[in-house]
Parts: structure tokens; sequence; C-alpha cells
């Protein structure tokens, strides 16, 4: 059959085909499926969920658990490879690279003091207090390209993340928050709309209080003074010229500070905060003033 042919014979079948319409086009191959059977599709009559114990009940064992057997860190206590990690505290981390896009990004107000609520509501971070997540930890992945004058609080930072900051003129502590007080700092606005009086925040546990009192790691309870003299053994250690805060335009945002008690910037610990209102109501009794001061 010649060409010509071929081509009359498409162009009669082309006049007396239909044209191409969603009644008269097949499905793609394996598109329509047979409907699924019953939850015991697979021979069983558990429905996915096992035998008895928690695995079916959606009550999640926590690490390290063995179903009722011995442990594995109590099998071998000599070694403690787990011993009390169940009660350990998490820091989740957050690097400097991170910190620097969202600033680049401007989901940041660097004009005014950064904490764990500011750097949550950029939406670039997330935490989860149940999992026995304490905060911050700011990592050094980025301390190369960090170029932002920033006064920001975190729960946790090393000695080459501390100067990173401050080498940029800015300032950095580090924090304790108890469980509850960061629940408050995850999702404020739920907090607030519930109408409950702001708590005060709790002190640091035993076995905190000597990093959060250290100037080394600019601790919120250290002492000021060693601050400022580990600022600038920290400066002659890694070569760079230490920025006066005396002298800085922004002197009092790179000095503010919450009260070991506050656990929101300008908002004190008693004070109830009415969304519907827009506005403020702060304790007038006397016992309520002592009980909340810090």
């Amino acid at each position: 059959m010649g060409s010509r042919q071929i081509t009359e014979k498409a162009l009669t079948m082309l006049r007396s085909l239909p044209r191409v319409s969603l009644g008269n086009i097949r499905d793609n191959p394996g598109y329509k499926k047979n409907p699924k059977r019953g939850r015991g599709q697979h021979g069983g009559d558990k429905h996915g969920a096992g035998n008895k114990g928690s695995g079916q009940r959606q009550n999640y064992m926590r690490l390290g658990y063995e179903t009722g057997n011995n442990p594995f860190y109590l099998r071998m206590p000599h070694e403690h490879y787990y011993k009390g990690h169940h009660l350990r505290r998490q820091y989740p981390p957050f690097s400097l690279h991170e910190l620097q896009l969202i600033i680049d990004k401007d989901r940041l107000d660097i004009s005014k003091p950064i904490d764990i609520a500011s750097i949550v509501k950029s939406g670039m971070y997330n935490f989860t207090p149940d999992e026995k997540h304490f905060g911050i930890n700011l990592t050094d992945v980025g301390a190369d390209c960090f170029a932002a004058k920033i006064n920001i609080e975190v729960q946790w930072a090393s000695e080459q993340v501390i100067a990173a900051i401050e080498k940029m003129g800015g300032v950095i502590t580090t924090a304790y928050y108890d469980p509850h007080s960061l629940y408050l700092l995850r999702d404020p606005k739920k907090f607030f709309e519930s109408g409950q009086s702001i708590p005060r925040r709790m002190i640091p546990p035993p076995d905190a209080i000597e990093y959060y009192t250290s100037a080394k790691s600019r601790g919120y309870l250290a002492d000021p003074e060693e601050i400022s003299k580990d600022r600038l053994r920290l400066a002659q250690k890694y070569g760079y010229e230490l920025h006066v805060l005396e002298d800085d335009p922004n002197y009092e945002m790179l000095c503010e500070r919450k009260d070991p008690r506050q656990i929101f910037y300008g908002l004190e610990p008693g004070w109830v905060i009415n969304l519907k209102d827009q506005c403020i109501l702060k304790p007038k009794d006397s016992e309520l003033q002592r009980f909340f001061a810090s």
C-alpha cells in the first residue's frame, strides 16, 4: 500500500469516527482498582494491632523500653550506656546558617531582642516539650557567613557560637526554661486565650545550675562583670576586635534582658492578657504582687 493510499485511508477514518471527548476515551491501564476488602483482609482478627499490649492501645513505649524484659542498660550495668536516658534534657539544634537565613528573609526583627518565641514564630524551628525538648541548641554551622548584630537568647551554645555572635557586635545569653514555660513560648496565643495569668519561670535544676551561672556559657544568672572579662578573653583567643557596647547606637536593645522569673519580653508574671479587649490586667493585691515578684 502506497503512502497516498495510507493518507486517504486515514482521512476517511477521521471523517467517519466521532470526535475525541471525555465520553469516548479509555482510562489509563490500572486506573480502576478493585475495592478493598474488610479490616481483616490479611487473614487476621487483630486489625493490624497485633496481640495484647501497649502497641494495641496506641500507648507507645518510651525510648529504651523492651516490652517487659530486662533492658539493655540494666543487663550490663557496668557500661551505663543509657542510664537515665528518659530523663535527659534534649536541645534540638538550630544552626547559625539557618538563623542568618531567616534574618535575610525578614522573618526576624533584629531591632528587638530575639528569644525562642520569635524563632518559633518564624516557622523555621519547632520543638516538642513532651519529648524532653528544653529549647534551642545554637550550633556553629555557618559561623563563617554569619553577619548580623543581634541580641539573642538561647538555651545552649558552644564557645564558637558565642565568638561568632560577639565578633559582629552582638550579644548572646543562655537561659533555662522549665517545661511549662516552654509550652507558653511555643504557642503564646493559645495560652493568652485561656485567660490564665502568666506564671513565674522556674529556676534551673541542680545539674544545670553550674552551666547557667557560668560566664563562659553566658548564663543568665552569671555575674555581669565576669561576662565582660570573658568577652575580652574570647576576643583575644579568636583574634577579633571586641565591640564596645556602650558606644553602640543600639546599646539599650543589646543590653535588654529578661528577669530570671520572666517568660515573655515586656510581660511580667501575674499579668493576664485579654486578646479580645486588647488590654492587660495587672494584679493589685499586695499578696499577689509579692508572690509573682522575682
